[in-house]
């Protein structure tokens, strides 16, 4: 993607009404005014679902479509991305969708406590190096800081294509005592896996798919150990 083209995507997201984009530091100190208050940017007391990384919006806008109900919010850091899902969602009157750019280890400082429903992280990079652990989206540390945003009940999808990921997050759960309600590593061979798990497929998970891929997934929660 040329400059031009990013740079006007940029202005448009200042103009999209579904999009905001916080500056870091007032997320920082604490002056965000939409945490616990996102109720208020959708106008109803609607559940809320994130995904996070969410790139072009892929699995946010599906599940919105799916669900009118519910208030979706696609989290990513990346504008030339976000820009793509926050355009179509107002193109189809997506009146359930909107979009933060922000860094996703401030997660805890955007969305106030027991706010979120529940959090899909979708093909995220699996930080296969031992020194990236700490940017690894389902280490201890962003674990228990999807706890504190998530409400009683609050369910975490994660879909990926790294086994490595999958038997990661899956033995960490298993270590820290975490409810696991669902372990799948190929789901389209294997029975059992929700629709939406199956049902909603991003643009890079059909190349994975054509390749030959397994995708896995696992829905587990963080109330109780």
């Amino acid at each position: 993607m040329g400059s031009k083209n990013k740079l006007k995507r940029f202005r448009d997201n200042e103009s999209f009404p579904n999009v905001i984009q916080p500056a870091r530091q007032e997320v920082l100190d604490g002056t965000f005014a939409l945490r616990g208050t996102w109720s208020e940017h959708f106008g109803n007391a609607n559940p809320i679902v994130l995904e996070l990384g969410c790139g072009k919006g892929d699995y946010t806008l599906a599940l919105a479509r799916r669900n009118p109900g519910v208030n979706y919010i696609g989290v990513d850091i990346k504008g030339a991305r976000i820009w793509r899902g926050a355009k179509t969602a107002l193109e189809e009157s997506l009146h359930n969708v909107a979009f933060l750019r922000s860094h996703i280890e401030l997660i805890h400082l955007l969305f106030g406590p027991a706010e979120v429903a529940g959090i899909w992280i979708t093909f995220p990079d699996p930080q296969i190096k031992y020194k990236r652990t700490k940017h690894r989206m389902t280490n201890p540390a962003f674990l228990e800081r999807y706890r504190d945003i998530l409400a009683p009940g609050g369910l975490i999808h994660l879909k990926t294509d790294s086994e490595f990921m999958h038997g990661y997050t899956l033995g960490l759960l298993h270590g820290l005592g975490w409810p696991i309600h669902y372990a799948n590593h190929d789901i389209y061979r294997l029975d059992g896996a929700p629709p939406e798990a199956t049902q909603i497929q991003t643009f890079y998970e059909k190349q994975y798919l054509e390749r030959g891929k397994a995708i896995t997934y696992l829905l587990f929660s963080l109330d109780s150990k």
